[in-house]
């Protein structure tokens, strides 16, 4: 496996499609180091260990949105079929299929960044329990603040009727001269 590749580098690859992470047949064949064509080859000889949560065929619209969210060059003008995509499960099956060392290395490397992967995504819904909590909280403290500015916005109907403070200058009558 190339020393390079760290596990951050591997979870760049994992994308959320039909609420599963998923890794497109492309990524995974560079990491394994096997033309796309030879990888989706081995496992259409083997389909029975990849029932349809393990792996799919992208749609068209899929593979439109995907395309657009990340940037993809076009080698040979582009792809001729939809691609293929990987659920962790489908991606333990295909070393198994594949079979050999580098096949081996890289999925033990894909595992650990599957299983991190995980771990970002808890965190980041701990993070957004954590902010919901605090919105709630300080909702509660901007409510008394409004109250407040509201109340001094419509002052009390006494303070109109009060007598009138400083200089007034007395009514003038209409003289006839």
């Amino acid at each position: 496996m190339n020393n390079n590749l760290t596990i951050s580098d591997i979870t760049g690859l994992i994308y959320q499609i039909r609420g599963k992470s998923v890794m497109l047949d492309s990524a995974l064949a560079v990491l394994y180091r096997v033309p796309t064509s030879r990888l989706n080859e081995a496992v259409k000889r083997n389909i029975k260990r990849f029932p349809d949560d393990f792996m799919f065929q992208l749609t068209k619209e899929e593979f439109q949105n995907l395309i657009s969210q990340i940037a993809t060059s076009s080698e040979h003008g582009g792809r001729r079929k939809l691609p293929y995509v990987f659920t962790e499960q489908g991606i333990a099956m295909l070393s198994g299929v594949l079979n050999s060392d580098v096949a081996i290395d890289v999925n033990i490397s894909i595992m650990r960044a599957f299983v991190q992967f995980r771990r970002m995504g808890l965190s980041i819904v701990d993070v957004k329990r954590k902010i919901d909590s605090i919105e709630k909280k300080y909702d509660k403290q901007f409510k008394i603040v409004f109250d407040a500015i509201r109340q001094l916005l419509n002052p009390p109907a006494q303070i109109s009727q009060k007598r009138k403070m400083g200089f007034t200058s007395p009514v003038k009558k209409n003289r006839i001269e």
